[in-house]
């Protein structure tokens, strides 16, 4: 999933999306329980005008929804909050974490030693079980069963993400600078400025629904990528220990797996045409 930049530059990055402020109130005194998340990376999480069962307002905006804002007012529900969701850039959530702006990150984001210097993850809530890639039905590439098939192509990830980290496991593969969205890379592939985009097959699904001149390839055992594809939330770093941690954990915990598997196959159904 969702790589960190380096922890100092972390750090410097700038919050947008919401109001600056740091928040005064520790998580235990609010009725609030408010999730950051891009609402730009369909299946996991989307912006759009019209509400559903599963739809949260984004004040006079629109609406978030998508997986993670199911498992955002499962959460909620459990902690007996209401939930409201802040749509923050990808390289501005953590620093909103650490602000106190926002109480947990719920975005497709993948846990590891870099990000658990600044932030305190749960246990996964999704894995995607596997990095894939996408590239035009009519290109050779369609044909391909391994990464390094690759060598000499032009292949494009999303910037500051595992989509970006792991083309390098491709010797030889001409490395395009990354886009900020995914659905940027979804057009660089259609235009043929690229041959592929990588992915995980949750997104996968729903790209390849929405754009029926795409497709997958999977690689063979032992031919693909090695990529840590689960995504959990993430808390404020040194909570750990609290009550509210141990409140969030719980509740994920009572979240079993079918009810996970479901959802996910809900929102790769219901995503925006186009994401």
């Amino acid at each position: 999933m969702k790589k960190l930049l380096a922890a100092a530059a972390v750090a410097a990055l700038a919050l947008t999306g919401c109001a600056s402020g740091g928040n005064t109130e520790t998580t235990e005194d609010k009725d609030t329980f408010v999730v950051g998340m891009e609402c730009a990376y369909a299946p996991f999480n989307w912006k759009t005008s019209e509400e559903t069962d599963t739809s949260v307002p984004l004040g006079s905006s629109g609406y978030a929804d998508g997986y993670d804002v199911r498992v955002a007012q499962y959460i909620a529900d459990e902690l007996g909050m209401d939930l409201e969701i802040k749509t923050i850039s990808w390289d501005g959530l953590l620093p909103a974490l650490d602000s106190g702006e926002i109480d947990a990150v719920i975005a497709g984001m993948t846990a590891n030693e870099e990000r658990e210097e600044g932030a305190d993850f749960t246990t996964p809530y999704y894995d995607s079980e596997g990095m894939i890639m996408i590239v035009r039905k009519d290109s050779e590439e369609a044909t391909y069963t391994d990464i390094q098939q690759f060598s000499g192509k032009n292949v494009v990830g999303q910037k500051g993400t595992n989509y970006d980290d792991v083309i390098d496991q491709i010797q030889g593969v001409n490395h395009v600078t990354p886009k900020q969205q995914y659905g940027e890379m979804i057009v660089a592939l259609q235009q043929g400025d690229v041959d592929g985009i990588t992915a995980e097959m949750a997104v996968a699904e729903g790209v390849i629904a929405a754009n029926p001149d795409l497709t997958v390839v999977q690689f063979d055992e032992g031919k693909g990528f090695e990529a840590d594809t689960t995504v959990s939330i993430a808390l404020k770093e040194g909570t750990r220990d609290s009550d509210f941690f141990k409140k969030v954990q719980e509740a994920l915990d009572n979240l079993d797996t079918e009810t996970r598997k479901e959802w996910m196959s809900e929102a790769v159904q219901n995503q925006p045409a186009g994401e």
